[in-house]
Formats: structure tokens, C-alpha cells, sequence
């Protein structure tokens, strides 16, 4: 139940940058919910392999080359749905970073308290 309401979170967390952001489009909220699926797949399956293969640059970049790689992920989804738009990597860039920004605090709200 909780995944469920990350990913539908996620995906009202595309919308709003989608309508904040200038060259980034998102045609419905269904789109929304495949992108929010697929940028989770695409972090899970893909990124890890993208930070091994990039390590020496991510350590001399003292792990910016990490917002890069997250924009690459982003331009991926771009490629793979076909209601998903962005404009270029700095636009990717810049939506990974309000992405995660909005993901962080619709989280919180999920959090229960322990006491």
C-alpha cells in the first residue's frame, strides 16, 4: 500500500514540475504515474551501473558527476515515454533536483510517528 502511494506521489510531484517548469511535459497524469515507475526502475536497474562505470570522474568531481548521471536517468525516461518531454540535460538536471526536493517532503507526510 505504501509503494503504491510513493509512486502516486512521485507522479503528482511530475505534474507540478511539469506545469512549473518551461521544456518539461507531461501529456496526463497516467503518464505521470509510467514515468514515476520508470524513473524507480530505471534507479534501480540502471544507475547503479552508471556509478561504477563513471567512479574515477564521480571521485574527482567529489560526487557532482552524480547529478549528471541523475539527469542522464531523466533523459532516458524521456526516450522510453512517449507523453514525457525535457528539453535538454541542464532542464533534466534541474527537474532531477525538484524532483527529489518534492519526492523528500511528500515522504515525510508518509512517515508515521514511532511514539
Amino acid at each position: 500500500m505504501k509503494l503504491i502511494l510513493r509512486i502516486l506521489l512521485s507522479a503528482l510531484a511530475v505534474i507540478i514540475l511539469a506545469n512549473v517548469l518551461p521544456n518539461v511535459s507531461v501529456d496526463t497524469f497516467m503518464t505521470a504515474v509510467i514515468v514515476a515507475v520508470v524513473l524507480s526502475l530505471l534507479n534501480i536497474l540502471v544507475k547503479p551501473i552508471l556509478v561504477i562505470l563513471t567512479l574515477p570522474v564521480t571521485i574527482v568531481t567529489l560526487g557532482l558527476f552524480l547529478l549528471i548521471i541523475n539527469a542522464i536517468i531523466i533523459l532516458l525516461a524521456d526516450k522510453l515515454i512517449d507523453g514525457f518531454a525535457v528539453g535538454n540535460i541542464w532542464w533534466a538536471l534541474i527537474f532531477s533536483l525538484l524532483l527529489s526536493f518534492l519526492q523528500s517532503i511528500f515522504f515525510t507526510l508518509l512517515k508515521e510517528d514511532k511514539s
